[in-house]
This record gives structure tokens, sequence and C-alpha cells, in this order.
């Protein structure tokens, strides 16, 4: 009779309920259990992993360790299960039991209940055992619960939120209860902030409907501020192996003419020392190319090589970048504080590019390191040390700077121990047809071509230019090009070439072994054909940026054979 009542007992509790032995074997399945499981009673004496999947009994049977309210998906079945190892009186282990509840019903329980009060007494149990935080809100979007893992999360307490409206625990952010209230619609993966912490989560919200009608909705809080973190530390660790890698080398230079070669060869010799250099030319030359290379040639090339552009940043965060700060030195410090990038390049090269650029309190207490090597982080109090060599790059006219007062003339003369004078491309067009090939090389990877080579008549167009922009201008011309030709061709001709026109006339090129009217007429084909490849060949409007009529075009597209 007794064993009769346990039975009764078992089969009418809600919860399912599994009992193995020691070797894992189903000794007793209840009601619940079975239904939950979709299991019938033969399943008694087989072993638990057979019949169940994802079930962790055996793991629990194992490890004789309990694990409580742990999520598990059967099927479409979102389940809560405890499972618990049994021992007898003197220790020894017996078997283990399962107790668990189909959480997928609280919706159906939801719609079945209309007291919220009744609602709160039935849910609490399962929506306390989930690290997500839970607030359910009424059908006016005023909260009526909200569970632990809520106010550990937003650091409010029930008494904070309960009777106020859903907005109250928004920091940044639209209120997804509001808005389910609104359009009577779940809102899922919706970004904001809450809490006075403004943590950072991931919100879904769910409306409640009791017998088809509104009453409320329920949210799932997922805290993402951890993961949000580990995101940035990793962009940080990006930005950081980014900055730590010297590329190239002094292979990689072309130095055909004898300007290049001269600065090659300085630079070279300057490599093997500790020396401080200040790499001088326009914009575009390859100050970084050179500061690369000759970390690459020193006896620091196995340490990092650190760049950062003193123009790039503002002046307060180019300090707290460099010297890096402590905790609390200002608002939005990191928790523990952060190296800066002089701490990054110990042992190795800082390579500062525009450091004309750079603010006259920065450029003090930089002035300050390069005299004693060493200095303090952003609201700190003790120097640190380290053993860096520093590449300065600009190119702007430093001594007019000094003069105005704008540079530090002591900086000045302690960056420019070794100056090194980078020629502009203009001066060194012996330069061009070397640079170009090897352009073409990076650019077929780049773009998916097998473009081979460049003409003659090509590199001569390139080579009346006076490139303001230097290689990298160069660089683009020559993509340009690339694009502007058919997919099956080889090599660069001079109708591919598009430069600025009003630059490339100032330097013209004649040949004297055509006349007058043919260079004319040359010149006004290399133009119809440029300013149709840019209207991407629409007649009309060639037409009208050059100025004429449409039968004009068309007589001078025949004359010229470009009718094709």
């Amino acid at each position: 009779m007794e064993e009769n009542l346990y039975e009764v007992m078992l089969n009418s509790i809600e919860e399912g309920l599994i009992a193995v032995d020691r070797d894992g074997k189903i000794i007793y399945v209840n009601k619940a259990a079975r239904e939950i499981l979709k299991l019938d009673l033969d399943v008694i004496g087989s072993h638990v992993t057979e019949a169940i999947p994802n079930t962790r009994m055996h793991i629990v049977l194992r490890t004789k360790t309990p694990e409580y309210d742990q999520i598990q998906y059967i099927g479409n079945r979102s389940i809560i299960t405890t499972r618990v190892p049994i021992f007898a009186s003197d220790g020894t282990l017996l078997g283990a039991v399962a107790i668990f509840r189909d959480v997928s019903s609280a919706r159906r329980m939801a719609e079945e209940v209309t007291n919220f009060r009744e609602l709160e007494a039935m849910l609490m149990a399962i929506i306390d055992s989930t690290h997500d935080a839970i607030s359910v809100a009424d059908e006016e979007g005023r909260i009526v619960l909200v569970n632990k893992a809520y106010t550990r999360l937003t650091g409010l307490s029930a008494r904070d939120v309960i009777g106020k409206p859903a907005t109250i625990d928004i920091a940044e952010g639209e209120s997804m209860h509001i808005k389910v209230a609104k359009e009577k619609r779940p809102m899922r993966n919706i970004h904001m902030k809450v809490g006075p912490g403004r943590k950072e989560v991931i919100v879904n919200v769910d409306p409640i409907f009791v017998n088809g009608v509104f009453k409320g909705s329920v949210g799932v809080i997922h805290d993402t501020s951890e993961i949000m973190e580990l995101h940035r530390e990793l962009e940080d660790l990006k930005r950081t192996v980014r900055r730590m890698s010297a590329r190239y080398t002094f292979d990689d230079i072309v130095a055909v003419s004898n300007a290049m070669k001269a600065s090659v060869e300085q630079a070279k010799r300057v490599a093997d020392t500790n020396a401080t250099v200040l790499l001088r030319g326009e914009s575009g030359t390859g100050k970084e190319l050179f500061a690369h290379a000759i970390h690459n040639a020193s006896k620091r090339r196995k340490g990092p090589f650190v760049s950062v552009n003193c123009a790039a940043l503002p002046e307060t965060l180019l300090e707290s970048e460099l010297f890096g700060y402590e905790e609390g030195a200002f608002t939005g410090a990191k928790r523990g504080g952060k190296r800066g990038l002089l701490e990054e390049a110990d042992g190795g090269t800082l390579f500062l590019d525009e450091i004309g650029k750079m603010g006259t309190s920065v450029q003090s207490k930089f002035l300050r390191f390069l005299q004693d090597r060493e200095f303090v982080r952003v609201g700190g109090s003790e120097p640190t040390y380290v053993d860096v060599r520093v590449i300065a790059a600009t190119n702007m006219n430093i001594e007019e700077l000094v003069e105005k007062g704008k540079f530090l003339p002591d900086l000045y003369y302690r960056l420019n121990v070794v100056p090194i004078y980078i020629p502009p491309l203009r001066e060194r067009p012996e330069d061009i047809p070397e640079l170009v090939r090897r352009i073409i090389r990076k650019l077929n990877q780049e773009y998916g071509r097998v473009v081979e080579d460049i003409t003659e008549e090509a590199l001569r167009i390139l080579a009346d230019y006076d490139w303001p922009g230097n290689v990298r201008e160069l660089e683009n011309a020559v993509g340009r090009s690339i694009i502007a030709m058919d997919v099956d061709e080889r090599i660069i001709q001079a109708c591919h070439v598009v430069i600025p026109m009003q630059r490339q006339t100032e330097k013209p090129h004649i040949e004297q072994t055509k006349s007058l009217k043919d260079m004319i007429a040359e010149y006004e084909k290399r133009i119809i054909l440029e300013t149709l490849k840019k209207n991407n060949w629409h007649r009309e409007k060639t037409a009208r940026d050059l100025g004429i009529s449409l039968r004009t075009l068309y007589y001078k597209l025949k004359e010229y054979g470009l009718t094709s």
C-alpha cells in the first residue's frame, strides 16, 4: 500500500523524475517524465544514454557531483533539469535522480493564468534558476515581476522597478516592453544599455496573450558587457599586431636614380646605429617605407615596430596613446590602466609619422623622454624606463614651425640627429618604369588581373607628369589604367593612361617627327577617348562635357576610328 502511495505521489507531480542505478540503467520513470520525453515504460532497464539524448546522468554518476538547474534542449522543448547522485548511508554510490520541468510550456501557462500574482508564484522558481535577467510587464508597460538575475545585472532592486514604467531601467535605447505593448509582436536581439552602470545587453521580449487578449510581456536580458570587453580587447590586440610589424626592407625601395640611391645609402649607414632619424620629404614619397627598412636592417629587427600618425589623433588622445595611462586617469579610462606605444615599442622602434602635427604639450613630454629615456604615464607618478629607437617623419618645414613657435627647438635638435631627405618623384623620373612594373605586379594580385607590362609611349606620358602626390598618386594612376583595360588585354597602352590633364599639359612633350596638325589631332583624340571613358561611353554627356554638338562628336569619333 505504501509503495502504491509513493507511486501515486510521484506520478501526480508536474516535474519529471528519472532514477538510474549506479550502472546508468533506468530503474524508475514517472508519468510526467514519460510525457515530457515521449518515453514508454519499456525503457526501464535500458541505459539512460540510449533512452534520452543529450543526457548528463552518466556524467553525474562518474563525477558524483550534482548539477542544479541546467538548461537542456530535447527536440523543440526547453527543459530545466537538476541531477543529483544518490548515496547510501556509508557513502556508497547507489545511482542518480534527475528532476526536470518543461519550461517551454511557460507561455501556455501564462495564457491560462489571468492573475499576475499567481503567475509570479508559479514561475519565480523557474526564472530565478537562470542566469539571464527576466522582467515581466503588464499590458500598460509597468514592471510587475523581475528575477534575481535582473537585480544583479541592472543594479536596481525589485522595489526600484515594480509598479514603475518599463523605461525605468533603460540607460540607452527604447523600452521593448513599451514597444511590444504598442505593436503586440515579439522584439528580438535588441541592443541597449540598462541600469545605472549602463550595462550593455541584448533584449528579447515576447507578448503574453490570455484567451487571445494581450496581458503584458516577458523580457529576457542577456548581459553582453563581458563579451563586448573581450571584443574590444581583441580589437586592441589586432591594432597592436598591425602596429608591431615592419613589412618592408631596402629591397622594396626602388632606387634607380642617383638621388634615391643617395638616400638609401644614407639610410643603410644609419640603420645599424641607435641614432634618431628624421625622414623628410613630400607626402607619398615613401617615408614609412624607409622607416620599415631601417628597422629591419638594424639590431632591433626582432623587436617591435610601432607606428603612430601624430596628425590622426587629438592632442590629449595622442598623449595617452604614446605614454599610456593609469586607472582613473580620466573618464572612460580602462580598469587597470593601459600601456602606451612607448612601452609597446620597448626593445624596438617607434615611428612617429607627421611629427610636425604633434601638439606642443605632447612635444614637451616627448622631449623629456628623448633626454632621459623615461616617462610617466598619464595620471601616474612613477617613471617608466624603455629602450626605444625613434624614427620621425614629416612633410612640413620644421624650421619654419620652430620660428613660428609651433615646434620646440630642443625637440627639433633631438630629432634632427640624422636627417634623410627622400626626393619627390618629379626629381627622379628614372625610377618611374621600375616603380610602375612593381605596382603592376602588386595590383595584379589585388584586382585579379594578369597585366604583363606597359608600353614605352605610356611610360613617356607618366614621365611627363610632375606627380604632386608622388608614388601614392602614381599607384592610383596605374590602378585606374588597369581598370580601364579590357580583361583580356595584357599590356598597358597610352590610351589606358588617365592622369590630370591640366598638370600633364604643363610639361608638353613635343615630338619633332610629327607635324603640328598631327600632334593636335593626337591630343584631341586622347581627350575625347578619356572623356568617353569617364562617362562610361555615354555620347550625349561626353558632347556636353566637351562643349561640342552631338553631331560634331559623331564626326570626330568616325574621324579617329572610335566608332566601335
